[in-house]
């Protein structure tokens, strides 16, 4: 049995993974053991706040429960101040994106804990290739009967929020000519990608189990998916983002993932059911979307009706705007606009680059919006 732990509705949790860079080169850093070690020392009040990951080039803010997307903004801006001051006394840069725009993934480190090197053993081509950062949103479900439901539902938003969160057409120093390398690379492992469409509960149940009878798991959380249960937690877990550059951007698509999240638990209880579409649609918006971004036409529904992604976002931000009045996100779900008309990362970067044809300017930029965003 897969036992999925009560959560009160819509409530929030957020991670964001940042990249560590050596001040003068601006490349990646092993400096996550060392910046633990200081979190430990001087401000312990952040251990549960400030984490390791799988490369030792970086670190994972987790923020606490919250009801709100504003005081998730308070939990990150609280956990990358206290953090800044420690890289700053260490010579190290923070930055997000989804991946970095040159460093190479031969000279990365692996954390040194059983669960990672088993993943690289396993993989090891692909595996030693994941240098990749992304942001992951959870939102509480109250009930289990709605939990797959929605991560079904769900499905038809991935190329909204890969476009709009892609930030990795720059890969180990090349262009990929995709809005989001990321969203490409991170779906060869094993069991990532997107995930299987269940009916019912016990159905879910007996794919873990399977994977775990047969040694594909050794824990439920090694299903990877971009968009998965977390039982543990009693949310719906979205993992399809790319790092994204500011805060603003994490806020934004925090408040869109909640409203959609939540609109979908309000029409589960109205007794709804809520539409969904063929695998092969999802795959392709997901290709669609990783490649052309913002330029991507989006397959809508099952009745296979196309429109262009930005088109579909406007809609969804009037939609929801009802649902972000009563969740107190208002602003920051209408942020999505601006954001749109001054440019989304992915297209930032490249803006830059065609500007200078330097990535190293490119990875400045990166830092400086971030920097920029919180202070």
């Amino acid at each position: 049995m897969v036992d999925f732990a009560h959560s009160p509705r819509s409530t929030l949790g957020v991670e964001w993974e940042l990249a560590l860079l050596d001040s003068p080169s601006l490349d990646l850093t092993p400096a996550a053991e060392t910046l633990l070690a200081d979190v430990a020392e001087h401000a312990p009040e952040f251990e549960k706040h400030i984490v390791g990951e799988m490369l030792t080039n970086t670190l994972e803010l987790v923020t606490g429960v919250h009801t709100e997307v504003g005081t998730v903004a308070e939990d990150l801006a609280a956990s990358i101040g206290a953090l800044r001051k420690l890289t700053e006394a260490r010579g190290v840069e923070l930055m997000s994106a989804g991946t970095h725009p040159f460093a190479q993934w031969q000279s990365q480190e692996v954390r040194a804990k059983d669960r990672y090197l088993e993943l690289v053993d396993r993989t090891q081509w692909w595996g030693r290739n994941m240098l990749i950062f992304g942001v992951h949103v959870h939102v509480g479900i109250d009930s289990r009967d709605k939990v797959l439901p929605i991560v079904n539902a769900l499905l038809a938003y991935v190329p909204h929020l890969q476009a709009l969160s892609a930030s990795s057409p720059f890969w180990g120093g090349t262009d990929t000519g995709y809005a989001s390398n990321r969203a490409m690379m991170f779906q060869q492992l094993p069991t990532a990608g997107l995930p299987f469409q269940f009916d019912k509960w016990s159905d879910y149940e007996k794919y873990v189990d399977d994977m775990l009878t047969t040694g594909i798991i050794d824990h439920i959380n090694e299903i990877r998916w971009d968009i998965r249960p977390a039982p543990h937690w009693g949310t719906v877990e979205v993992r399809v983002c790319d790092g994204l550059p500011t805060l603003e951007e994490i806020l934004a698509i925090t408040a869109l993932i909640q409203c959609l999240v939540d609109d979908m638990s309000e029409r589960l209880d109205a007794g709804e059911t809520l539409p969904t579409m063929p695998d092969w649609f999802h795959n392709e918006n997901k290709w669609r979307a990783a490649r052309y971004g913002m330029d991507a036409i989006i397959i809508e529904n099952a009745e296979a009706d196309e429109r262009l992604v930005t088109e579909c976002l406007a809609d969804e931000i009037e939609r929801l705007s009802p649902v972000a009045e009563r969740l107190g996100c208002t602003d920051e779900l209408h942020s999505i606009t601006s954001i749109i008309e001054r440019g989304v990362p992915y297209q930032r970067l490249q803006k830059v680059f065609g500007a200078t044809g330097s990535l190293t300017e490119v990875t400045r930029s990166l830092i400086g919006d971030l920097r920029n965003s919180y202070q």
